[in-house]
Formats: C-alpha cells, structure tokens, sequence
C-alpha cells in the first residue's frame, strides 16, 4: 500500500476502569510497532474520570508520563464524548481499542461503535460483555461441556441478608482454599485467596469494592498455562506458554510489579497436552462467539487435567506481554500481529454490513 494511502488506525486507550494503567502501556507498545507503510496512527486517550482526548491532547498526557512505570492519563473532567471526539471517531478508517476491563472491554464501546458504523478490531459486544463478566462466562462454557474449577456467584444483597447461610453453602461446596473476584473485573484487582470463614467475609468485602456480583472459586494447584488465539470464524491457537510467579497466586503484583515473575514460551509441555489445550483454547473462543484476539488461560494439574480459568478478549498487548510473545514464538511478529488484527477487524465489518 502506498504511503498516501495508508488507513487512519485510532488507537483507544486508558479509561475509567482499574486497568487504566496497564491499557495506557499496551497503547504505548502497539502505537511504537505499527507498519508505517500501510497505517496512520491516530492516539485517542481516555482519562480515569472518563475525558476522551484529542490526539494532539493524548500525545500531551502521554509525554506527562513519560518513563513512568505505571502512569495515568490526565485531564481536566467536564467534557466526556464531545463532538470534536465525535468527529474524530468518523475519520478513521478503523479502531483498534485497547482499554482493558470496564467501560473498554465489557461491549460497552464495541456497542457505541457499533451505532457510529465504525470498524473496531477484536470481539463484538455480545463475545466482550460475555467474556468481561465472569459469572456469565462460566455459564456459557459449562453449557458448552468445558472443563472449569466448580464455582459460586453471590450477589451482594444475598451477602449482606444470608451471611452464615452463603458462608455454609461456599464451605459445603467448594472448601477451603478459596478464591474470591469480581465478576467483572481484571488484573487480579479484588481477587483475594480465602482459608477460613474470616478470610471469606474479608474477601467477599474486598471484591464487592469492584462489583455488585462476586465468584467465589475452588482453589485448583496446577500450572498457569496460557494460549493465544487469532482469527475470526476460523480461528488459530499460539503454542502454549506458561507462568512461573514466586507470590502465593497470580495476583496484580505478580502480574506487573514482581521482577521474579517469568514467561516460559512455549511452555515445557508433552505434544499430545499441548494440543489439547490448543483445541480447548479454540474451543473457548467459539464458545462466547468471539473474533479479532482472545488469550485463553488455563490451570493444568500434576495429573494432566485442564480446567479454563477464563478469555480475555483484550489481553495485556505490550511488546512483552503473553499474547504477542505466543504469536512472535509461533513466526508472527509484533507488527504483522497488530496488522493482521486490523485486517480481521475490517473483514469482520464487511461481513456485517452485508447483514444489515
């Protein structure tokens, strides 16, 4: 494609949710990696109390936290979606969002674009709100015959009125160990590992701070394998990888703080296992009807048994994060990746727009 023709790409990032930080350096790595050749990079920021930015204003907020580990966009509140935002949103030719957790990755801006007509690259609204909400999500796949850790959803109107009662059920049902999370959360944020009944309440108390709607997990002591998968109808598994942390489970600091914490790609695995999990990756992916990325993360047991942990529709997307690391290891690098999304994202629209 000659350079002046190249398609204007906005990359969306930052938001309101408790990832802001994490999307902001996924933005920052995509942005760097982009064929120059064939797209335009348009930087669209969102700021934590939900400001969008013009470009010029994102390079702004970007330059502001600059060699910061985990930075925050900034800008004065009061504007929200404007229609200069508005304006900017119909000039380009497709959207690449890369706001983690909610308000990014829950349907709520795939259905905006959807009513502003406007190409996106990764899952529709039903796959994000689908994949965002946890509890929603194990439906799915148990109804789809996956293999998951028995779990529990308590509401926090049930909490608050049947304490003892909810405690008994958690305690009958799935035991200690437990893990309590926000259904609709990410990063870890609210996830908290219970052993005993004051422990629990402890937990449930920390992960209501982020959600109406907790899933309570049995413990499952496995290796943390991970797959990424890419396509749309006809979707592609990555080689597995795998986790190795040295914190007591795969929490927020583990995840982005901890020094200690290493990827092994691909994982150390016997061939028929790796498959397996490959298939189930696929599996999980067309099961909440998912399109563009997907990374699929699993426990896998001493005695070769998997259980899905759950897909995130918009993975960690720094240069050193799983799922481009997965696809770099299989013979597809950083750029042709995010290429290669932008050309699904596009498909996938022309396919819609000849149901409508």
């Amino acid at each position: 494609m000659a350079r002046g023709k190249r398609l204007r790409v906005g990359v969306l990032f930052g938001g309101r949710s408790v990832e802001h930080e994490v999307s902001v350096i996924s933005a920052q790595g995509v942005m760097a990696a982009f064929d120059q050749d064939r797209f335009q990079v348009v930087p669209m920021g969102v700021t934590k109390d939900g400001t969008w930015l013009t470009a010029q204003e994102t390079q702004a907020a970007l330059a502001a936290i600059r060699g910061e580990r985990l930075g925050a966009l900034e800008k004065p509140a009061g504007r929200g979606l404007s229609g200069q935002i508005l304006a900017a949103l119909r000039k380009i030719d497709i959207l690449f969002p890369l706001v983690h957790g909610t308000y990014g990755e829950d349907g709520s801006l795939q259905g905006l674009l959807e009513i502003l007509g406007i190409p996106y690259v990764g899952a529709g609204v039903t796959a994000s709100a689908v994949g965002m909400d946890k509890a929603l999500q194990q439906m799915v796949l148990r109804q789809a015959g996956l293999p998951l850790p028995n779990s529990l959803v308590v509401g926090s109107p049930q909490w608050k009125n049947e304490k003892a009662a909810v405690a008994r059920q958690i305690e009958q049902e799935l035991g200690y160990p437990c893990f309590v999370k926000p259904a609709s959360g990410g990063s870890s944020v609210g996830t908290v590992k219970a052993r005993t009944r004051e422990d629990l309440a402890d937990a449930l108390a920390e992960a209501f701070r982020y959600d109406r709607k907790v899933i309570v997990e049995q413990a499952i002591e496995g290796r943390h394998i991970e797959c990424s998968v890419l396509g749309n109808d006809d979707p592609q598994a990555s080689p597995p990888g795998e986790i190795v942390f040295a914190r007591e489970f795969y929490d927020y600091v583990a995840k982005y703080e901890d020094p200690r914490t290493r990827l092994i790609i691909p994982a150390e695995l016997p061939p028929e296992v790796s498959e397996r999990l490959r298939a189930l990756a696929i599996a999980v992916f067309k099961a909440i009807d998912c399109a563009g990325m997907g990374r699929v993360d699993f426990f896998l047991t001493r005695d070769g048994r998997a259980y899905v942990n759950e897909i995130n529709t918009i993975p960690g997307f720094t240069p050193m994060s799983m799922y481009p690391k997965l696809w770099e290891a299989a013979g597809l690098s950083y750029t042709d990746l995010i290429s290669r999304l932008i050309e699904l994202g596009l498909e996938r629209h022309q396919e819609k727009q000849g149901h409508v």
